[in-house]
């Protein structure tokens, strides 16, 4: 009767601009009887709702016609729509059901849920120079050590002799995880592995927090306006993002802008500070910048950790200070950023967010803002309020959880069709410039290695001293290394563009932090693996339709997963096609695929394509 995902029911597809003329047509049973049929659409921010009458249309055949309507959304925001048709058996709703597709609601059962229209308003060029591109996050600290001295480090610090030892993971004496051991990766460090990630493809560099820290994860920021020493200078920043950009490569720099760290010059808890914070003093310049319950001791904190201390995002203060002219956001683009993740972007305000966009587009019009968020975005709800990250004004993109998800769900059980649902809804709900660049990551400093949740033994809840001593088999690592070439795959074939986390091309394994933060394994590489990306990199630049072309299901069972590419301008079309199993698989494809340019795996035989055990298909056709 109807598909949110078929051109012929709804036209356009997907997410649409602002004041677009949305065309929806049903097909119903004659045997139904209609005498009329309405569509209904609730808008999300107004809460208004509307009801457009549906008009007949003609017959399709001898027992099914066609009714149709117009919808032209006038403002950005969400709508939910169903259906009503008034029937010889009353009045019955058509709704959502598995894959975009409808279904009839009876008398006393449960309705089902409405689509989504997601309705945006682009306010900012987008920046295409990410398109088509790889990403590669790095945790700074366990990169690459360049073996420059540093000046001004402090002396609290733990630096690890060996390059590659496990993190420290145990608690002090006060029963306190500190995370201030360090192995000394720097800025000058990255910039000596260009030509390696420059042999990856990488074209964009996302930087874990850079600016100075009192711990090696450097989401406690003491310091916005510089450097954290032991990664060097500004000045090393400004020639690591000069080199980057003679090789093609950008990079990206995290912002922690939701909380400070409470030994930094804002807060100085510990008085390492010349400055007086606002634990110091109520006439501190930073003072209005925190909620204290019970001056100086009680006060919020980001997840009651009291070493990072929440900041007032809305205080003009400190809005000025990130987001004025010559501010944070601004300063470090013109050293060379060329844009931002955004750290917890669901617990920043929406105004706030405007105004990172706003002051980073000013002084860089192509600049990247990315927003850590671990749902869909489209329709996030954050503190009681939906978000509008996607809508115009805010973010060009985000961090793609729920690809990751999928293709996690796929390679370790979940049913195949499941998985492939996960990422026609997000690419039904995204906006086409949004799914251009999404951040598609299987792996980050927030996530076990994967490679170790792909083969190893499920976590489950264990402690630090279980995940400290566990390690893969050497049957485990074996099968990781195969299902990790083809999750691989899939990332980078998906619309968006993948992100490799630090290592985990070299072989890295490791359960939650600190284990999943391991040094960067140096002359000890798994170069089967180094050598497997490296291709797909090779592909990536080669195949045109995987920076903006439409993604089509093709199958989703009995082990394997299966998609379309097609990209229009080019005239390119790429089947992708895995098989989990240990054992072969086979099904038929259309004829024209036997004539394709195969990239991957081999091509079908008359019509009948076989994937090996835990093998793959990548295959290319060019009008």
């Amino acid at each position: 009767m109807f598909h949110s995902r078929d051109p012929v029911y709804r036209s356009p597809t997907g997410a649409v601009k602002v004041h677009t003329n949305v065309h929806f047509k049903l097909l119903l049973p004659r045997e139904l009887r209609c005498s009329a049929a309405r569509l209904t659409v609730g808008e999300d921010l107004t809460k208004q709702v509307s009801t457009l009458g549906l008009f007949w249309c003609g017959m399709n055949g001898e027992d099914r016609e066609w009714w149709e309507c117009d919808f032209t959304p006038m403002q950005a925001g969400l709508y939910f729509y169903r259906f009503e048709i008034d029937t010889w058996r009353g009045t019955l709703g058509i709704t959502k059901r598995f894959g975009g597709e409808s279904g009839l609601d009876e008398h006393g059962a449960p309705a089902g849920e409405c689509w989504q229209l997601t309705v945006y308003e682009p306010c900012y060029p987008v920046p295409d120079w990410l398109s088509g591109g790889i990403m590669y996050q790095i945790f700074p600290d366990r990169f690459c050590y360049s073996g420059m001295q540093k000046a001004h480090v402090p002396k609290d610090r733990y630096l690890h002799r060996r390059w590659g030892e496990q993190p420290q993971w145990r608690p002090n004496a006060q029963g306190e995880i500190t995370n201030t051991d360090y192995f000394g990766g720097d800025l000058r460090g990255i910039a000596q592995k260009l030509d390696y990630l420059q042999n990856l493809g990488v074209t964009c560099i996302y930087l874990n927090p850079v600016f100075e820290a009192h711990s090696n994860h450097r989401y406690d920021t003491a310091d916005y306006t510089k450097t954290d020493p032991l990664l060097g200078t500004e000045e090393d920043f400004t020639q690591l993002c000069g080199e980057a950009e003679k090789r093609g490569i950008r990079i990206v720099l995290d912002g922690v802008f939701s909380h400070t760290g409470s030994d930094s010059v804002y807060f100085n808890r510990k008085g390492r500070y010349q400055t007086e914070g606002a634990y110091q003093s109520r006439k501190s310049p930073y003072y209005s910048w925190y909620h204290f319950y019970r001056w100086p001791d009680s006060y919020a904190c980001w997840w009651n950790f009291d070493t990072l201390p929440n900041v007032d995002e809305n205080n003009a203060s400190y809005d000025r200070f990130i987001n004025g002219t010559g501010g944070i956001i601004q300063k470090w683009l013109k050293a060379g950023a060329s844009g931002w993740r955004l750290d917890v972007a669901d617990e920043l305000p929406d105004a706030f967010l405007d105004h990172i966009t706003a002051a980073a587009k000013k002084v860089k019009p192509d600049a990247l803002l990315l927003g850590e968020v671990w749902e869909d975005a489209s329709n996030k709800m954050a503190y009681g309020q939906r978000r509008r990250y996607l809508l115009g004004r805010q973010l060009d993109s985000v961090m793609n959880y729920p690809f990751r998800d999928a293709i996690i769900g796929f390679f370790t059980g979940k049913h195949p069709a499941e998985m492939m649902e996960q990422i026609m809804t997000v690419l039904e709900h995204y906006p086409p410039e949004v799914v251009h660049l999404l951040m598609n990551h299987i792996g980050t400093h927030d996530t076990e290695r994967i490679l170790t949740v792909l083969a190893g033994e499920p976590l489950n809840g264990r402690d630090r001293a279980w995940q400290s001593k566990t390690v893969l088999s050497q049957e485990q690592y074996s099968k990781g290394v195969a299902l990790l070439k083809l999750a691989s795959l899939v990332q980078y074939t998906l619309p968006g563009v993948p992100c490799i986390y630090y290592g985990d091309e070299a072989g890295l394994q490791g359960y939650r932090d600190p284990f999943n933060r391991g040094c960067f394994p140096w002359r000890n590489e798994n170069t089967e693996l180094i050598d497997w990306y490296r291709s797909l990199g090779r592909i990536r630049r080669g195949c045109k339709v995987l920076e903006r072309g439409s993604m089509e299901p093709y199958y989703a069972g009995d082990d394997c997963f299966a998609y379309i590419r097609r990209d229009v301008s080019s005239g390119q079309k790429l089947f992708v096609a895995v098989n989990r199993a240990a054992a072969c698989r086979q099904w038929n494809v259309p004829p024209e695929w036997e004539h394709a340019s195969v990239l991957l795996g081999s091509a079908p035989c008359k019509t009948i394509l076989t994937l090996a055990p835990y093998g793959c298909a990548l295959l290319l056709l060019s009008e």
